[in-house]
């Protein structure tokens, strides 16, 4: 009998776990918009389509969807050099934006990977943690 309680126990902690995980996804789009907005509306656009041949849009384009480590890598290190995306060159310098704390990070690119006509899974800080400690220096 111990076994049952603690088997039915288990199961519901882990799956409150995975629910309030999913379920933090969209608060994490709502803080990543407003994130988007202040960090990187002026390059991408309000409609996420970008400045033809200067910055990328972020409409459907295979590295937002993507590789989520080639993402924040990106989003952390920046660029300066032309990029090819999906066929196309974008010119435009990134500066890296690794000034920004980890959560509002995870928050933009999930907001970006599910907006635009985007679906693709949530970054969380965690993901940006781990990479941020290998990459900037």
């Amino acid at each position: 009998m111990k076994k049952i309680i603690f088997s039915v126990v288990a199961i519901s902690c882990f799956s409150l776990c995975i629910f309030a995980k999913q379920g933090d996804t969209p608060a994490s789009i709502a803080r990543g918009e407003k994130l988007y907005q202040t960090y990187c509306l002026t390059c991408h656009q309000k409609s996420g389509n970008g400045v033809p041949h200067m910055n990328p849009p972020l409409v459907k384009t295979s590295y937002v969807t993507g590789d989520k480590k080639k993402l924040i890598t990106w989003v952390l290190k920046g660029s300066t050099e032309n990029i090819p995306i999906d066929d196309k060159t974008y010119s435009n310098n990134m500066p890296a934006q690794n000034y920004l704390k980890d959560d509002q990070i995870a928050d933009i690119l999930t907001y970006v990977r599910n907006s635009f006509g985007n679906t693709a899974s949530a970054i969380v800080p965690a993901d940006v943690k781990a990479i941020r400690a290998v990459v900037v220096k």
